[in-house]
């Protein structure tokens, strides 16, 4: 059984994505909780909440009224009590090991309520990996979101136990919260748009760490032909490079690929430096100013 209206949202973890999702909710007029197992993630994460708020009124998302509003709606903690006891949706954004997610919803099922519906954020994987482990499947889906400072796309992805109801309260929520839902009809490792990025992604990496192109020229040919504003290794910046490292990583193992193992060598010598994108102000580029972002770095191209 679930509750037909979510009013109070727990997103757990507080990284990048997880205090993004928060911002989102807070601002659309939601109660909303922030919790990380570790007390030095939520040290910065207020700050860091601010510096969202700013980026979603630089991007013409919200007013700077509807930003503060919204920070003042939002509860960080450490105590998984005081986070699970009361909500009525909980947003997860743990890192992308399915061993972990699975720990982690197994310990909110035994704090949250009976209605309160669990969604995942994972990148890659598919609900019925982790499903049985939340302790309610049928309350139980991906809610994967995007870069909310940029865009309003979100994708939904039931499993075979997923029950009909908490799919309508889901889609329901993602249009209260100013998001576009996908509904995929069937589970899809990398959703929809994560499909068609991780191949370019992946592609883009393989180039650089055979040393065909240069991540700068690699990101020219891309941004020059398809006139966008970022190319793959500003993407790889912005997503952070632990992630792709891991994601990369999970299925050159899985999988046994090559290529992918290729891929994750590469990019474990920036994590290894702690150069992991935008969040730490080093990675394939330096920030918050990187040359991508200048004229002279397309200078010449048409």
């Amino acid at each position: 059984m679930s509750k037909d209206k979510i009013e109070k949202v727990l997103i757990l973890g507080a990284g990048t994505m997880g205090l993004q999702i928060g911002l989102q909710c807070a601002v659309s007029g939601f109660n909303v909780i922030i919790y990380d197992a570790f007390d030095s993630a939520l040290e910065e994460a207020e700050s860091r909440v601010q510096k969202i708020g700013q980026a979603l009124v630089k991007h013409a998302r919200i007013e700077q009224e509807e930003a503060d509003a919204g920070i003042l709606r939002i509860e960080f903690t450490s105590d998984p009590q005081t986070a699970g006891k009361e909500v009525d949706l909980i947003s997860e954004s743990v890192p992308e090991d399915p061993t972990l997610k699975k720990q982690v919803f197994a310990q909110f099922n035994k704090i949250c309520l009976e209605h309160t519906i669990f969604t995942t954020n994972s990148s890659t994987l598919v609900p019925s990996m982790i499903a049985a482990d939340t302790g309610r499947p049928d309350r139980f889906a991906a809610l994967h979101f995007h870069d909310c400072t940029v865009t309003n796309i979100v994708d939904v992805m039931p499993h075979p136990e997923t029950s009909a109801e908490t799919l309508a309260t889901i889609l329901a929520f993602c249009k209260a919260i100013d998001q576009y839902p996908i509904e995929l009809k069937k589970e899809q490792h990398g959703y929809v748009f994560n499909t068609m990025l991780s191949e370019l992604l992946g592609s883009a990496l393989a180039l650089a760490s055979n040393k065909v192109a240069s991540p700068e020229d690699i990101d020219r040919a891309w941004m020059g032909i398809m006139k966008t504003r970022v190319g793959p290794f500003g993407i790889m910046d912005s997503v952070g490079l632990e992630t792709v490292y891991k994601i990369t990583n999970y299925w050159a193992e899985k999988i046994d690929d090559p290529k992918r193992s290729g891929n994750a060598l590469y990019l474990k010598a920036f994590v290894d430096k702690g150069d992991l994108g935008v969040k730490t102000g080093k990675g394939f580029y330096a920030y918050p100013d990187p040359i991508f972002q200048k004229p002279e770095f397309l200078e010449g191209v048409r």
